[in-house]
């Protein structure tokens, strides 16, 4: 199975986020559309990284409250993995579980086009191998 097919089940929107907003900002936005990470954009051009709770989670525990001030851009990852929608569920979630990371924005010709998480490769890899022991008992009775 191929990342389009997530894409065409979840929709291809993806909340992003500026570089110079704050981390309280970026909470604030991850907590209202509960979800664990926003990419991060210079306007509303190309990705320049990506913000998620761990990201926040470490900023507060390295310099407490005060780290919900600091910019999103001083402490995103710059160096993001991403896919392409052609890319298999399998080879995608090899690649975040190695590089223990949960969300990669998916790019097409140069443009976001959307995001997966780790949760949706788990679900669309359930349903896959469910859909795989249903055919496989109706061959079995049908054999």
């Amino acid at each position: 199975m191929l990342v389009s097919h997530i894409l065409e089940e979840k929709g291809r929107a993806v909340l992003s986020i500026a570089a110079d907003a704050t981390l309280h900002e970026a909470a604030r936005l991850l907590t209202r559309h509960r979800i664990g990470a926003l990419v991060v954009t210079n306007g509303h051009g190309p990705l320049v990284g990506i913000v998620s709770e761990r990201d926040i989670v470490k900023a507060l525990t390295e310099h407490g409250s005060g780290a919900l001030a600091l910019s999103v851009g001083a402490r995103m990852t710059r160096d993001v993995a991403t896919c392409g929608e052609n890319d298999t569920i399998d080879d995608i979630m090899e690649t975040m579980t190695r590089c223990r990371f949960r969300h990669m924005p998916v790019v097409a010709g140069g443009r976001l086009v959307g995001i997966v998480s780790i949760g949706d490769v788990v679900k669309t890899r359930i349903a896959e191998t469910l859909r795989e022991a249903q055919a496989l008992r109706e061959y079995i009775a049908t054999g």
